[in-house]
């Protein structure tokens, strides 16, 4: 397995597995990487004869008061996870490498990037788009790889992907989740041991929302009996928790086509976010 930190050097290697013929997967990451990573690699593996994972923690997707500086970096642990599975090469540029000076282009994706996470997190959603879419064009992936745990982040790339005619076919991996039914996220790392207990209320007030919600029970209500779960376990704030479309992201209060449930709330320090998909007519 190669690490490379070089445009030039991954453009000839690229360049010579298509020579070869070889279809090549990418899977994005920001490093920190957990089974629901490795999960991502193993279905890219399934998919392509090369899988190239990028380590790049972005700074364009984090706000002010985000946790840029805190965020986990520990690339020699990560190297040997990928080794393990099977990749074949980590994409690991420098931030200059992305951004050079003068650097003055963002992608800006309408619609699916402005509710729930694009509310909350305002500009997030350009600085997804935009490395997203430099790592294409960097690795020049025939398929690339995302966790169904950021199913907005999903969304927002699959319409970037359509509007701009880029030949990359985006597949959604579900989530990886805990015994304790937690989605695995490098950001858990973050909980300390109470804070990790508390945590399993988030995927079970969801689970328990989604199972009612496919009974036709009253939406409005089953949504604020959901918060107050989360608030009586300690999560605030909690910044959304909606049933959406699960094509358009815009809220639904009817259960009809395809749905999803979809949360974001801060326990302590961290902020968690989870969805999950709900039996529509």
């Amino acid at each position: 397995m190669q690490i490379i930190r070089e445009l030039d050097t991954l453009r000839t290697v690229i360049a010579d597995w298509r020579s070869a013929g070889e279809r090549i997967a990418l899977v994005p990451t920001m490093g920190a990487l957990h089974v629901g990573h490795i999960a991502l690699v193993a279905a890219a593996r399934q998919r392509a004869e090369r899988t190239v994972t990028s380590i790049f923690v972005n700074p364009t997707q984090f706000g002010p008061n985000e946790d840029l500086a805190r965020y986990p970096r520990r690339e020699a642990a990560d190297a040997a996870m990928l080794e393990a599975a099977g990749c074949d090469l980590i994409w690991a540029p420098a931030v200059e490498t992305m951004y050079p000076t003068g650097f003055a282009t963002m992608i800006s994706v309408k619609g699916v990037s402005e509710g729930l996470d694009g509310a909350a997190r305002p500009g997030h959603f350009d600085g997804v788009a935009t490395v997203v879419a430099k790592l294409f064009g960097q690795a020049r992936p025939d398929v690339a790889l995302f966790g169904e745990k950021d199913f907005q982040q999903l969304a927002v790339i699959q319409r970037m992907v359509h509007d701009l005619d880029i030949a990359v076919e985006i597949v959604g991996v579900p989530t990886q989740r805990d015994e304790d039914g937690l989605a695995l996220s490098s950001r858990n790392a973050y909980l300390n041991a109470e804070e990790r207990l508390a945590a399993r209320a988030l995927p079970r007030a969801l689970g328990e929302a989604a199972a009612s919600i496919a009974r036709g029970d009253d939406i409005d209500h089953i949504l604020d009996l959901a918060r107050k779960r989360l608030a009586d376990a300690g999560f605030s704030p909690i910044d959304y928790i909606e049933l959406c479309n699960a094509e358009t992201l815009e809220p639904v209060r009817q259960v009809q086509g395809p749905l999803r449930l979809l949360a974001a709330a801060k326990l302590g320090n961290t902020r968690l976010v989870d969805n999950l998909p709900v039996a529509g007519k």
